[in-house]
């Protein structure tokens, strides 16, 4: 009898039953949004909120006094326009809520293409807001951006606030909000809610979130994971152009480049920029002309396949894919070619090794819902047939136990796709929302070794019966699909 059908006769044996814990990533939700101006777009825009996100109290305020009194004990975000910005008292809305955010949605053209230190002098009002975003009438209309809006401001506050579990972040280095105002509803429909984005704008913020120092002198060489976010970077997506010591210079943007190459060359990095200076960098940067839409479909791919999104790809030294792995179970299989005594095996030990040290096995782990696995080996620094016999370890008892990890829903365990469709045919729509909106859906069958349903899934929000038709519908062609494959 092999080694793996031991184990799962054991467990058998035994009859027990392991938790799945689904990947949060913001353990703290938005739960009010207030919105407050003069402009009717930004006020009908509440529609799109509530639409898109269904969860959310949306109240749309005509009184200063009111906003500036506001009080919850929930966590919100306030939305103002440029007047209602000057009207409203924010130091008083952030003594008396412990989570607010504060999102300027300005109209102004030159706010919309200047550094804070620029904006602030001309219009003072924007250094009250925790966020800027611009909006206009055209390809920047409120209800195009309003859900990116509300989805930025809740990741900034687990980020900021309630980051003591490990993230996954996309840190965006510009300084014009025109510009990512643009960039970020088109990020967040390429990650759903498996990573954070969090948005510098100055080298000065930038190195602080990264290493949690105000200048680079001051990074400590031994200690510099433990200090900032920079450890849970998974893509950074930086202009070339942006203020440090309040000039705007390339040498911002290559200082930034030097420093994530030095400390942190696992962070795959995408240059949104169309100076020259960015091309300098191609041979390890993506580069991604700003304006240019032809490259976002490229970028998407990109994310996929570098930040441990999409499949798990082993490459040569010279970038040639050798491997693309979809799940663990072929990740298992690519463990038992490494262990023979084979020239090609030699190879993959050594890229293996690689890899364990940059930490994209846990990285990649992490993104699929195996985040026990992910910190067991993160970082894995242990060489050749060792290595290789940590690994697979690891994988086969996840592995064994996928059978006997249900997903749990108001008490039903579920154990397969045919027992999900089942429950979702008869169960109150109201008690599989929360397992949509938080991608819990997705991570369970990315651990069942079902990627592309899992990538379907997301991000699917909605509510009542049409929600649940809808995740029914995707089940089901999803069944057959796999059962033409033999992969039931």
């Amino acid at each position: 009898m092999t080694k793996k059908a031991t184990t799962s006769n054991f467990l058998k044996k035994q009859n027990r039953e392991y938790k799945f814990v689904p990947r949060i990533i913001n353990p703290v939700k938005i739960e009010n949004v207030v919105i407050f101006s003069a402009d009717e777009m930004v006020r009908k825009a509440s529609k799109t909120l509530k639409e898109n996100m269904p969860w959310l109290n949306v109240y749309v305020l005509s009184d200063p006094g009111a906003v500036s009194n506001y009080y919850s004990d929930k966590p919100a975000v306030i939305i103002l326009d440029d007047p209602a910005m000057t009207f409203v008292n924010t130091e008083k809305l952030s003594h008396n809520n412990k989570d607010v955010v504060c999102v300027l949605l300005s109209t102004y053209d030159f706010i919309h293409c200047s550094p804070p230190a620029a904006a602030k002098e001309k219009f003072p009002h924007t250094s009250k807001a925790d966020l800027i975003f611009a909006v206009n009438k055209f390809d920047l209309a409120p209800k195009n951006i309003i859900t990116a809006v509300v989805r930025c401001a809740e990741d900034r506050l687990n980020i900021e606030k309630y980051s003591t579990e490990k993230r996954f972040i996309f840190l965006i280095v510009d300084d014009e909000p025109r510009w990512f105002s643009q960039f970020l509803p088109v990020l967040y429909n390429i990650i759903g809610q498996r990573a954070d984005v969090m948005v510098t704008r100055t080298y000065e913020e930038t190195i602080n979130f990264l290493f949690g120092v105000d200048d680079e002198s001051n990074i400590d060489d031994e200690r510099y994971q433990f200090s900032g976010h920079g450890d849970n970077v998974v893509c950074l997506i930086t202009d070339m152009y942006f203020p440090q010591n309040n000039k705007l210079s390339s040498n911002a943007g290559k200082n930034i480049l030097k420093l994530i190459n030095k400390f942190y060359p696992r962070i795959p990095i995408i240059i949104a920029s169309k100076a020259k200076e960015g091309y300098d960098y191609k041979d390890f940067a993506f580069i991604l002309p700003k304006g240019d839409s032809g490259s976002l479909q490229i970028l998407k791919g990109y994310i996929h396949d570098f930040t441990g999104m999409g499949d798990f790809f082993i490459r040569s030294k010279t970038g040639k894919v050798l491997y693309r792995i979809k799940d663990v179970r072929e990740m298992y299989k690519i463990l038992l070619e490494a262990e023979q005594n084979t020239k090609q095996a030699q190879e993959l030990r050594e890229l293996l090794e690689i890899y364990g040290e940059k930490d994209y096995f846990s990285t990649w782990l992490y993104m699929h819902g195996f985040r026990e696995l992910g910190d067991k080996l993160r970082p894995k620094r242990d060489k050749g047939r060792r290595l290789v016999t940590v690994l697979k370890r690891h994988l086969l008892r996840e592995i064994l136990q996928m059978d006997y990890m249900p997903l749990t829903i108001d008490g039903i365990k579920i154990y397969n796709l045919h027992d999900l469709l089942n429950t979702l045919r008869t169960i109150d729509p109201v008690k599989i929302q929360q397992f949509s909106d938080n991608d819990i859906f997705s991570t369970w069958f990315d651990r069942n070794s079902y990627p592309e349903l899992a990538e379907e899934f997301r991000p699917i929000h909605g509510s009542g019966d049409k929600l649940k038709k809808t995740l029914a519908d995707i089940i089901e062609k999803w069944i057959e699909i796999y059962r033409q494959r033999g992969n039931l």
